[in-house]
């Protein structure tokens, strides 16, 4: 039951990671998953893509299908939806982180 817990939040934090970057540039999937490898987090494509499927289908992201080097690959960029969520969501990250680090801070 504690590893679906985990998986369940650090899932949540890979939508929100990925509205992030979304929101500076266009992404795809390998390098997105590069990415998450920096922060040392290493799921497979099999998990990846369904989580940008499920974005584009919720309004939250935008895919283009590009040629690049013969190959065709597919960009997503973030809506104003997507916008919208990631404003809040950083909001709520925030309350909640500074709430859970005060109460840590208090433990000392």
């Amino acid at each position: 039951m504690m590893e679906k817990i985990t998986r369940d939040f650090f899932l949540g934090f890979i939508r929100i990671h990925i509205l992030h970057h979304a929101e500076k540039e266009p992404i795809f999937g390998q390098r997105f998953s590069e990415e998450l490898g920096r922060h040392g987090y290493h799921i497979s494509y099999g998990t990846l893509y369904p989580i940008f499927h499920r974005l584009e289908k919720e309004g939250y992201l935008v895919s283009e299908k590009i040629n690049v080097g013969g190959k065709i690959r597919k960009y997503y960029k973030i809506t104003r939806k997507g916008k919208r969520m990631l404003t809040e969501a950083k909001q709520q990250i925030r309350e909640l982180v500074d709430e859970v680090l005060e109460d840590s801070k208090e433990l000392k």
